[in-house]
């Protein structure tokens, strides 16, 4: 990664190529992610009710934590308003409307000082989304819904966008995990026993990229990018919003960012939605990419 553009408005095109070099863009809050940002604020602070929800962690038990975001966050993701909000911002953003394919937007939430840190509020160790099973043209867009610090955002380590780590992921199949792995994430309070594409060598996480936002501003990376959460001391939950979009274009190219270790099967591709009319990817591409990315090199 050399560069993190501010605020800078090109076309689609030449932002995703930018991306898939690894630079990062960061956008200040636009009408579209305040109003998504309300919209995820008012279901939050209705499940906690009197509660101020950054600090509630505080006087809750972690089961009873746990129950209220199992009930919130799937109401965000199914809500209806959640996928037309995500319409606008992508519109906003200069995005193809009939290229550009997103999928729905996951509420995510960092608890402090070891709270809780598996399961429904998973703290992510470093990790590439292609190992997951994502295309290696994905683009993820972050944005915080209430105040963040460096203390509790993600990091990035750059050192590693052209290099290769040893990793788990060509034990990963994203259509299995779908049938186990996500539907038993609210089990997992104390420790999180799934299996998941971890590193599988020791990594030199300096130097590392944090970057702060207000809420409702944008963090646009390549999928492809190593990334971890920070581990939370502030003393407040972070919540955030995150989704992810990928370009019919760069599909039907195998295009994307380079691919330096990546070798999961399966595709998170039957997950995304057409920004103009919320179809999904035909199926004859989806099919193309069941056997995993292209071009993983193999390590020795």
């Amino acid at each position: 990664m050399n560069t993190i553009y501010f605020d800078r408005f090109i076309g689609d095109d030449q932002r995703r190529d930018e991306l898939y070099r690894g630079n990062l863009f960061v956008y200040q809050p636009t009408p579209a992610t305040l109003a998504l940002i309300e919209h995820a604020k008012s279901l939050i602070e209705e499940a906690f009710g009197d509660l101020e929800p950054t600090t509630a962690q505080h006087h809750l038990p972690v089961d009873e934590y746990v129950e209220i975001l199992k009930a919130l966050k799937p109401k965000f993701i199914h809500h209806p308003r959640s996928k037309k909000l995500l319409q606008r911002i992508l519109l906003e953003m200069g995005c193809d409307p009939e290229q550009t394919y997103f999928d729905v937007p996951r509420m995510r939430s960092s608890t402090s000082n070891d709270y809780l840190t598996s399961g429904i509020a998973y703290a992510f160790h470093p990790h590439r989304d292609t190992w997951y099973s994502a295309p290696m043209c994905q683009i993820n867009w972050w944005l915080p819904i209430y105040d963040v610090e460096s203390g509790n955002v993600m990091a990035f380590h750059p050192a590693y966008f052209e290099r290769p780590v040893k990793n788990g992921s060509k034990h990963y199949n994203y259509q299995e995990w779908q049938q186990t792995g996500r539907k038993e994430a609210a089990k997992h309070v104390n420790k999180d026993t799934r299996e998941q594409p971890k590193p599988e060598e020791p990594l030199e996480l300096d130097p590392q990229v944090r970057v702060v936002t207000p809420p409702g501003g944008m963090l646009l990376f390549s999928g492809a990018h190593l990334h971890s959460s920070v581990p939370n001391d502030t003393g407040k939950t972070r919540f955030s919003i995150d989704f992810r979009t990928v370009n019919l274009d760069c599909l039907n190219q195998d295009g994307g960012a380079p691919n330096m270790d990546t070798a999961c099967t399966g595709t998170s591709m039957r997950d995304y939605l057409r920004v103009s009319d919320l179809s999904n990817i035909p199926e004859e591409i989806v099919d193309r990419y069941m056997a995993g990315p292209p071009r993983a090199p193999v390590l020795i």
